[in-house]
């Protein structure tokens, strides 16, 4: 812990120094956040055909960090969060879960990274936000932030049914095999973003390869194996006042899981998904609103469970010694409200009710959560 705040300070002052012809208000700019939640666990039945206890649970999460503007081109940024270090899908800790009698608490480096921007190319290398275009975190958790280069271009259209065109990629390590880049285990992807009729209408198909994928993760499986998804995503707005829209997401992996012979037969072919939402009102200035209904169908190979949300329900490998959730083969639905206090001051609730496509064991595990969260920025 020593060694991570001495290299933290190390940096700051670093950034502060070569800030000397301008002031720091201008080149240095800082973030901050933190969350409250409240949130309620029941009816989730295991495989077995027993069920957990219900569980109620009050948590928080503190982020810092902060983005050094070099020049009008370059930047650089980092930020720190709580959270388990192996836990990468979870940044909240939970009150009370033994920290050695109001010990320390775990806290890691969520995101550093060097930026150029330049016209229209956009490129980073380092440890950033997951970069593709998406809509919610069924595919891809918000709080997983990949290691990587990423290059992105985006070009506008003089066109009444197109407005822009952007263009995403990168190549992204999971774990390094200290080999050729084809030994890594990692992760690649392409995506084409474009608007139409003025804005109202957004597009991206992308692809996305993962190699040598573990089927457990935190060195916990037993086989590997790739995925080959292609995504189609699409967002209409229907109308500005009042602010209603839908979102349409496809998931299909087009890989052959038939040759594997550690895959379950009633499993290989579960390979695709769908994400559908209703969104009503705004969810960014005082005194918005929003409400919000989502569908998900999700089989088990359509995403890689242990990179996706684990919000919607209490499963993980636990059992298998890794805190990751997996959060494939279920279907449910998600509401959620939302109201904006003041600039930077969020509260929400979100109710979710889950289920099983295909059993593991005997039954189908299902679940039940509501959470309320308060979000404050600095």
């Amino acid at each position: 812990m020593k060694r991570f705040f001495t290299l933290s300070l190390s940096c700051f002052l670093f950034f502060a120094a070569q800030a000397q012809e301008k002031t720091l208000q201008e080149k240095l700019k800082f973030t901050a956040d933190f969350r409250f939640r409240v949130e309620e666990d029941w009816d989730s039945r295991k495989s077995d055909g027993s069920y957990r206890d219900n569980r109620t649970r009050f948590r928080y999460r503190a982020r810092f960090g902060f983005n050094y503007q070099h020049n009008e081109w370059a930047k650089v940024g980092m930020r720190i969060r709580t959270g388990l270090q192996n836990h990468q899908q979870d940044p909240q800790l939970t009150l009370g879960t033994g920290y050695e009698e109001f010990g320390t608490l775990p806290i890691g480096f969520e995101k550093i990274f060097f930026q150029a921007n330049h016209k229209w190319l956009t490129a980073w290398a380092g440890k950033n936000t997951f970069p593709f275009e998406k809509q919610n975190e069924l595919f891809w958790s918000d709080n997983v932030y990949p290691e990587g280069v990423y290059f992105g271009s985006k070009f506008p259209i003089e066109s009444p049914a197109i407005g822009s065109i952007k263009l995403n990629m990168g190549h992204f390590i999971v774990s390094s095999a200290g080999k050729a880049l084809a030994d890594d285990r990692y992760f690649q992807g392409i995506q084409v973003v474009t608007t139409h009729f003025d804005q109202r209408l957004k597009l991206y198909p992308s692809f996305y390869y993962f190699n040598r994928m573990p089927d457990i993760p935190d060195d916990k499986g037993t086989y590997e194996l790739n995925y080959s998804i292609f995504h189609l995503g699409a967002k209409i707005k229907i109308s500005d006042k009042p602010a209603i829209s839908v979102g349409l997401d496809y998931y299909n992996n087009l890989e052959d899981l038939g040759a594997n012979d550690s895959i379950p037969a009633k499993l290989k072919d579960q390979k695709r998904g769908l994400v559908g939402s209703l969104i009503f009102g705004n969810f960014e200035e005082k005194g918005d609103w929003t409400l919000r209904l989502y569908y998900t169908y999700l089989e088990r190979y359509a995403a890689v469970d242990f990179l996706a949300q684990n919000d919607w329900t209490r499963w993980d490998y636990s059992n298998a010694g890794s805190p990751a959730g997996r959060l494939t083969n279920f279907k449910g639905v998600e509401f959620k409200a939302g109201y904006v206090v003041s600039k930077n001051f969020k509260v929400n609730m979100r109710y979710f009710v889950v289920e099983q496509i295909l059993p593991y064991g005997d039954a189908l595990e299902t679940g039940n959560r509501v959470r309320f969260d308060l979000d404050i920025g600095f």
